[in-house]
């Protein structure tokens, strides 16, 4: 059976609003989506790091419910486990600030089995930490030689934007390994100070990875390959909070993915339809998110999309 692996951050996000926390959840970028794909019975296998302290006891304790093995999860005794505040605003997007005190050696375990057409999906800054590259670039070579499809979500926050020249060769060296690129607006200004999409897909995307899948928040999402060019609407809706809803994005279009048997081979030549059906599980998973103060869609919506799906 095919799988999915992931590698990121893994974090305590507390949730404010109106100045206020109101939620603490388990979170970070791959992990919430992965998260997701768990209460969908897809298998997944997790690679990330936490203190030995309570806060990483609860996030592991919430790995172990929603059937998430800490097997590759990384414990640390020096340092603490990583937690954000994040405070929505008016539109309740979130804003963040972080506060992490990692150990000097980070990630010091083997690496999980991986066979072709297995699905890695890496990002955010997490794939550009120079601390953690050598390890980065060693998953992703491997990963490479067995022929799993790669997706990459670039999830570069505007805390990171003053970064963005220091980090572009790191960024399309990452590009290099990708067969699937996904990117919010907001992450494409960031890193190219461009608004217009389609230049940046053909100005510096194309040449590393055909294809390309750019999200607009509330107005949908466009798809770029070499042959195709398109745009999908999302449903009108008045959102909770925007938090995790990028992340399950990725777990719908990797649900998709699975769902309809593409394999690594297959992705240069899917036609329209087919990305448009795996494209709607992207959105309709985000769409959840957005519907809740949770990171992740919930069990309940998720036992009700495999029966229908």
């Amino acid at each position: 059976m095919r799988k999915v692996i992931g590698i990121g951050e893994t974090i305590l996000d507390i949730i404010f609003e109106n100045n206020k926390p109101t939620s603490a959840l388990p979170g970070g970028s791959v992990f919430n989506g992965f998260i997701s794909l768990a209460r969908l019975d897809v298998p997944v296998v997790f690679i990330s790091e936490l203190g030995n302290d309570q806060v990483g006891a609860i996030i592991r304790s919430f790995m172990e419910e929603n059937h998430l093995s800490t097997a590759y999860v990384d414990s640390f005794p020096d340092g603490k486990s990583p937690v954000s505040l994040a405070f929505l605003d008016d539109m309740h997007n979130a804003g963040y600030l972080f506060y992490k005190d990692y150990p000097n050696q980070r990630l010091e375990m083997p690496f999980p089995k991986i066979e072709e057409d297995d699905i890695l999906i890496f990002g955010s800054y997490y794939a550009l930490n120079p601390v953690l590259r050598e390890r980065t670039v060693e998953l992703l070579e491997y990963a490479k030689a067995r022929r799993a499809i790669i997706y990459y979500d670039l999830n570069f926050r505007n805390a990171h934007a003053h970064e963005a020249i220091r980090l572009k060769p790191v960024i399309l060296e990452n590009f290099e390994y990708a067969d699937i690129i996904k990117a919010s607006t907001e992450d494409i200004y960031n890193i190219f100070a461009k608004n217009d999409t389609r230049d940046v897909y053909h100005e510096h995307i194309q040449f590393y990875c055909k294809n390309h899948i750019t999200t607009h928040g509330g107005e949908g999402v466009t798809l770029y390959t070499d042959t195709l060019s398109e745009h999908f609407d999302a449903p009108a809706i008045t959102p909770l909070s925007t938090i995790g809803a990028g992340d399950s994005f990725n777990a719908g279009i990797i649900w998709g993915l699975l769902k309809y048997g593409i394999k690594r081979d297959d992705l240069d030549t899917l036609s329209k339809e087919k990305w448009e059906k795996i494209i709607r599980h992207g959105v309709d998973l985000a769409t959840e998110v957005c519907l809740s103060y949770e990171n992740y869609i919930s069990l309940s919506f998720a036992q009700k999309y495999v029966m229908q799906s």
